[in-house]
C-alpha cells in the first residue's frame, strides 16, 4: 500500500484539442532553396533561413532572410566570443573542392549544396535550441534582419 506521500500523481488525460492545438512553445528553422549567383572567382551560394515561432524572446514571430555560408561563420564565431554555450561545428569548408583544375563545378555542385544545406539547417537549430542562446543579439540579427551588422554592439535581447 503507498503511503499518501508518496502514491503517484495520476497523468490528466490528454484531449483531442490538446493534441491538435499548436504546441505551448515551438522554434521551426529552415535552411533551403539554395541561390548560387555570380560567375568565377565572384561566385557564391546564399540560402534563405525561414524562422516561425511563437518564443517570446522573438519580436517577429515569422521572417525569412537569405544567408551565405561566411554569415554562418560570423554567427558561429560571435557566439563563441560572447556566450557561455558550446557552439556546435559547421559543415566543413571543402578547401579540396575550391581548387583549380577540377573535372566538376566544386563547391557549386548540386550534391555538394544540398549537404551544406542539410548541415546548416542542423547547426542553426541545435544553436537557436538553447536558451541561452536564444537571449543573444547577433542570433537574433541572423535569423531576422535582412542585413546583418557586423558593427553591432554584442548583447543580449530585453524581453519586457
Amino acid at each position: 500500500m503507498a503511503q499518501p506521500a508518496t502514491a503517484r500523481i495520476q497523468p490528466k488525460k490528454q484531449t483531442l484539442e490538446d493534441a491538435y492545438s499548436p504546441p505551448a512553445n515551438f522554434l521551426e528553422i529552415d535552411v533551403l532553396d539554395p541561390e548560387t549567383h555570380g560567375v568565377a572567382k565572384k561566385r557564391y551560394t546564399d540560402y534563405e533561413v525561414r524562422i516561425r515561432t511563437n518564443l517570446p524572446v522573438f519580436k517577429v514571430k515569422e521572417s525569412s532572410v537569405r544567408r551565405r555560408y561566411s554569415d554562418f561563420e560570423w554567427l558561429r564565431t560571435e557566439l563563441e566570443r560572447d556566450s557561455k554555450i558550446v557552439v556546435p561545428p559547421l559543415p566543413g569548408k571543402a578547401f579540396k573542392r575550391q581548387l583549380p583544375f577540377r573535372g566538376d563545378d566544386g563547391i557549386f555542385e548540386d550534391e555538394f549544396i544540398e549537404e551544406r544545406r542539410k548541415g546548416l539547417e542542423v547547426f542553426v537549430n541545435k544553436v537557436a535550441g538553447h536558451p541561452l542562446a536564444q537571449n543573444e543579439k547577433c542570433l537574433h540579427m541572423f535569423l531576422q534582419e535582412p542585413v546583418i551588422d557586423k558593427n553591432y554592439v554584442p548583447g543580449k535581447i530585453r524581453t519586457t
